[in-house]
């Protein structure tokens, strides 16, 4: 889970709409999920992950990456994507829930505090230039990171919102 603060964001009222229009000429596509499993809603982008096992096309290529998505760096090369997305947990002082669509640029340099053993924006910046493919984040407002299992409702609500934007907009 990533504690930052946001130059610029995307509420979640026209997420949705700006998914379409990053994925517009999506060509081949990696879905990153970030999250802890024993961390409730911190587990939030490998649950998306997870929950597009099998409905989507050869494409995409989805990657539970839990609280290591550099360990996945080779697999994601590998792949040729044009467009990376990657899902986590973020504090954004936002409601429960709540998702953003942010560009690694856009965030400040350090964060404040992460359960990441590298920082997302570094992982993003070395990706981009290795793969020359389009980085966003998908970041989701939990409500409870406490240790333990499951989502809360608000965040698998959210879940299901996401899972259900991205299928309309992932190539086919």
């Amino acid at each position: 889970m990533l504690f930052w603060r946001f130059l610029v964001v995307v509420p979640k009222s026209s997420a949705q709409k700006e998914l379409g229009k990053w994925f517009s000429k999506a060509e081949r596509v990696v879905v990153a999920g970030v999250g802890n499993s024993i961390r409730m809603d911190d587990y939030v982008g490998v649950r998306v992950v997870q929950d597009l096992q099998g409905r989507v096309s050869e494409k995409v290529h989805l990657i539970e990456c839990e609280t290591v998505p550099e360990n996945f760096m080779p697999q994601i090369i590998d792949f040729s994507p044009t467009h990376v997305l990657l899902i986590d947990a973020a504090l954004l002082d936002l409601r429960p829930g709540s998702f953003m669509l942010v560009e690694p640029e856009r965030l400040i340099t350090s964060p404040a505090f992460s359960t990441h053993m590298l920082p997302l924006r570094i992982f993003c910046e070395h990706l981009k230039e290795t793969t020359k493919a389009k980085i966003a984040l998908l970041l989701v407002e939990p409500e409870k990171s406490d240790f333990g299992e499951g989502l809360t409702p608000s965040v698998q609500a959210s879940v299901k919102e996401i899972v259900k934007a991205l299928l309309k907009v992932l190539p086919q």
